[in-house]
């Protein structure tokens, strides 16, 4: 009996702590049910209690299931409960304080431009005329009321449609306007999308120009190339990290690492506040010359308070850091071992870094260095000048002695890396050089990528050079070129040293400037206080807003690079309509007394008709004129030039009607 009851009593405990751990599994993270669980659990255990039987060796299982019943039984206070589980922290009044002064703190540090005052009255406006929309022909006005600077002074490329035009310079006429305001151009860097057109506003206007001593030997050159020899009296040479007076501005040159030696930045100190231009750059920690970006500066500057941030745009779509280009010389290393014959490398002329590692490379593999290219030769012998180059004038030679030495000893440095049709590369690969004749041997290294709108250039390029049978070092190695602009991630590095009130974006088609103004809202600035301009577009600044006030005349002038002459606009127009719609000439004689054409009238077509269908044109022509010769009034024959006009009238509405074209019509009449 008793061992029945003791099982029994087993069975009932088993059972219990069977629908316990049942019920605690149900419900226990549903506060909404913890009630309606709390009392299902109390009721189950009465039961359970009022049915069992006392029994004196149960005692102590039934008083151990008695004291885990009544945990349940007590009213839940989850504060308690909360506070058993976790140490309590205590808040004194000295810890809030340093709380609170920690919290000042770092506003103030992720907003210095809360310093700059606010009761200034001045206003500054800044107008670019060239860099936006487009990638090159950087140009830019900054104004006060009193003086105004601009900031380099650009050429870009045309495109395919632009004929017989070399290159592009801005359009000055807002400087003509402000001429009298204009104290100086502040140069940032060498780049031809930086200087190229300072001897074309040379021509026209006049400043002092203040500049690094790179840049300024690199603007002489073409000076001397315009026969403005005389105008380097116009030189300022800079020193970084010191202040330029000019005008109602004082202008600081940051060093900063990018694809050209010698490049800035700009801290510019106005009456307004303090603008920061960063101009081309990117963060290079192991630069070729040992020179990193002065960041000490922009974090100086950022740290007194920046109004405004100008920054550079071309590679915001690229996320992460741009490569060192130091990289590109490891790359160098391996292709020179490859190499079984000549080296011919090609890059833009003003890399000198990339121009140095190669010439490295070619110094430690035992090979001679030719430079060929006007352009290349002039900026190897200025840099070699200014001791930035350091390598010895036996390792070079001239064209005419490449072919003194066996191929494996030769390095070739060249121009023509866009696939220009004059360069020295692309007249090799045409078999036009007359001192280089390439062989299947050579080994042609590519170290540069296309600039926006050369893509089809290049690749005529590269298609030359595979049909001469050489072997073409592109873009199958990744680190055979690196970009000398900023990425994503070191765009939001400038941004954070700078902390500016407004930021700017500059330098790049409009996508990229509008990537940059998001990049800048993820770093902080406010969306309210990003402007995304157009060249043409004038910005006034003061430390309570910015906005747009007006549109300046902008545009681009077409220079003929073999005799540096402009090309009118008409020129080029008619350029372009030649090339898509033809031209058409008609000479005619005309009977004045009774007004029929004498003979038949001589029509010759290029580029509207096939030659096989000539005959048949001038026929149609023939009878229009004489349909229209018909309805002429007879004292419209007094004048040649009035015929002349109608026969371009009644021509061009029939060629639009039967080819869809809008030619060039050139008549020729004679009333006899």
């Amino acid at each position: 009996m008793e061992e029945k009851q003791t099982q029994n009593s087993e069975n009932s405990q088993n059972q219990e702590q069977k629908t316990q751990s049942r019920e605690r599994r149900a419900n226990p993270y549903r506060q909404n049910n913890y009630k309606k669980s709390y009392q299902n659990r109390k009721n189950t255990t009465q039961n359970q209690n009022k049915d069992k039987k006392p029994e004196a060796n149960n005692t102590q299982d039934s008083n151990n299931t008695t004291n885990t019943n009544k945990k349940p039984n007590k009213k839940p206070n989850n504060n308690r409960n909360r506070s058993k589980r976790k140490n309590p922290t205590t808040v004194n009044d000295a810890m809030r304080a340093s709380l609170e002064e920690n919290r000042r703190i770092q506003d103030a540090r992720m907003a210095p431009w809360k310093k700059i005052s606010l009761n200034s009255k001045g206003k500054l406006r800044f107008t670019p005329l060239g860099g936006l929309g487009e990638i090159g022909g950087n140009i830019a006005v900054l104004e006060s009321e009193d003086s105004a600077i601009i900031i380099d002074v650009g050429m870009s490329f045309p495109d395919e449609t632009m004929h017989g035009v070399d290159i592009l310079v801005p359009d000055f006429s807002y400087l003509h306007a402000i001429k009298s305001k204009i104290k100086g151009i502040v140069i940032t860097h060498g780049h031809e999308d930086h200087i190229g057109a300072m001897p074309y506003l040379f021509k026209e206007l006049k400043f002092p120009i203040y500049a690094t001593p790179l840049a300024l030997a690199m603007i002489e050159n073409k000076f001397n190339e315009h026969g403005l020899k005389a105008d380097t009296k116009y030189f300022n040479f800079i020193t970084k990290r010191k202040q330029y007076q000019i005008g109602d501005f004082k202008v600081e040159w940051i060093h900063a690492t990018h694809s050209v030696i010698d490049a800035c930045s700009l801290a510019i100190e106005t009456p307004v506040g303090t603008l920061i231009h960063t101009a081309d750059f990117k963060i290079d920690h192991t630069p070729v010359d040992g020179y990193t970006t002065d960041l000490q500066r922009f974090a100086y500057y950022g740290n007194k308070g920046v109004l405004c941030l100008f920054s550079d745009s071309t590679n915001s779509h690229n996320p992460g850091f741009t490569k060192s280009e130091t990289v590109v010389g490891k790359t160098f290393d391996t292709l020179f071992e490859m190499a079984k014959g000549r080296v011919i490398m090609s890059t833009f002329s003003s890399n000198m870094h990339r121009i140095f590692q190669a010439m490295e490379r070619a110094v430690k593999h035992n090979r001679k260095i030719c430079v060929i290219g006007r352009s290349m030769e002039r900026n190897v012998e200025t840099t070699r000048a200014l001791g930035y180059i350091d390598i010895p004038d036996k390792n070079f030679i001239e064209m005419h002695e490449v072919n003194r030495y066996p191929d494996n000893q030769v390095l070739i440095v060249t121009t023509g890396s866009q696939g220009e049709t004059m360069a020295a590369l692309n007249r090799m690969a045409t078999d036009e050089h007359r001192h280089i004749k390439l062989k299947p041997t050579d080994t042609v290294i590519i170290s540069a990528s296309a600039i926006p709108g050369n893509e089809a250039s290049v690749s005529k390029l590269m298609n030359l050079l595979m049909k001469a049978g050489v072997t073409v070092r592109y873009k199958e190695f990744s680190d055979i070129h690196v970009s000398g602009h900023a990425a994503q991630e070191e765009q939001k590095l400038i941004l954070r040293l700078v902390q500016p009130k407004f930021f700017l974006p500059v330098h790049g088609e409009y996508n990229h400037i509008a990537k940059h103004a998001d990049t800048a809202i993820s770093c902080g600035v406010d969306k309210r206080n990003i402007l995304l301009m157009s060249d043409g577009d004038q910005v006034e600044i003061t430390p309570k807003y910015i906005k747009k006030v007006k549109t300046v005349k902008t545009g681009k002038t077409y220079i003929d690079n073999q005799n540096n002459k402009t090309i009118e606009n008409d020129v080029v127009l008619d350029r372009q309509k030649l090339a898509e719609d033809g031209i058409v000439t008609i000479v005619a004689q005309i009977a004045q007394d009774n007004q029929k054409v004498v003979g038949k009238p001589i029509v010759h077509t290029h580029g509207l008709v096939p030659d096989r269908e000539d005959k048949k044109f001038a026929k149609e022509i023939e009878v229009l004129l004489e349909t229209m010769l018909l309805h002429t009034k007879p004292e419209a024959l007094q004048d040649h030039k009035i015929v002349e006009n109608e026969i371009r009238a009644t021509v061009r509405k029939h060629i639009v009607r039967t080819k869809k074209k809008y030619p060039l019509i050139v008549p020729t009449v004679f009333i006899v």
